[in-house]
């Protein structure tokens, strides 16, 4: 399907015709955006930061604060923003990503399920809002972020500090469906530390922060048994 432009006025009237909540659209920018009409798949990686690389640029060559997919999104590869100033993602349905990765000023906004490998956030300068599930086999927390809501569960391992005292008022459960499995079952060794780090700064949760985000710009796996997925280079 064809993308196009859509006014905050129109936008406005979209989300509100599918019951979209005005408590998770009211911190968007008030500006113009891309819309899919209908779900999409995307081959790939789905970058946030670079409107030359965004899937639909032949259609929507211009840039726009952000992405409206009216329907399911599925994406292939990673979802992935590293730099302020990331467009906003919205899904008026469920997302379906092999990893996110959100280190800046993210805008991530779901109506439906999450379904990834790995979902990492890490800052606190973010608006992210799930109203469905999280489903994933580890999410990370890092540098103190924490998604805005959850509203279903946040089913898998979940890395956070303890002060968070998880699920809290913004999730509404949290399962691990396999809590006695040690991390090293569920990610690849490569991000995992083995020894005493030289920078006890480069590590959270005894994972190097630095490997784990080399690896999804690589789009090698993360977890065992995870897909290998196009790469995504990013700009020094």
């Amino acid at each position: 399907m064809q993308t196009s432009y859509l006014s905050w006025g129109a936008a406005k009237a979209l989300f509100n015709s599918r019951g979209f909540a005005e408590s998770s659209y009211e911190n968007l920018y008030e500006e113009e955006y891309i819309l899919h009409p209908g779900s999409a798949l995307v081959t790939g990686a789905f970058p946030l930061n670079d409107h030359d690389r965004h899937p639909w640029r032949d259609t929507t060559p211009d840039g726009a604060t952000g992405y409206i997919v009216d329907g399911d999104l599925t994406v292939d590869g990673n979802i992935f923003d590293w730099d302020d100033g990331a467009s906003a993602l919205i899904v008026l349905g469920d997302l379906r990503a092999a990893n996110i990765y959100l280190s800046c000023d993210a805008k991530l906004l779901v109506q439906g399920n999450v379904e990834v490998e790995t979902f990492v956030g890490e800052m606190t300068d973010k608006l992210v809002m799930i109203h469905g599930d999280l489903r994933t086999r580890a999410t990370i927390m890092w540098d103190e972020f924490c998604p805005d809501l959850v509203g279903g569960c946040l089913y898998g391992r979940t890395l956070a500090p303890g002060y968070l005292d998880l699920p809290g008022d913004t999730i509404g459960r949290v399962e691990d469906p396999a809590p006695d499995v040690p991390l090293a079952d569920l990610l690849v060794a490569e991000v995992l530390v083995d020894a005493d780090p030289d920078d006890p700064d480069a590590v959270e949760f005894g994972v190097y922060k630095r490997r784990f985000y080399d690896r999804i710009a690589q789009g090698l796996p993360v977890v065992r048994g995870g897909r290998r997925v196009a790469s995504l280079e990013i700009p020094a």
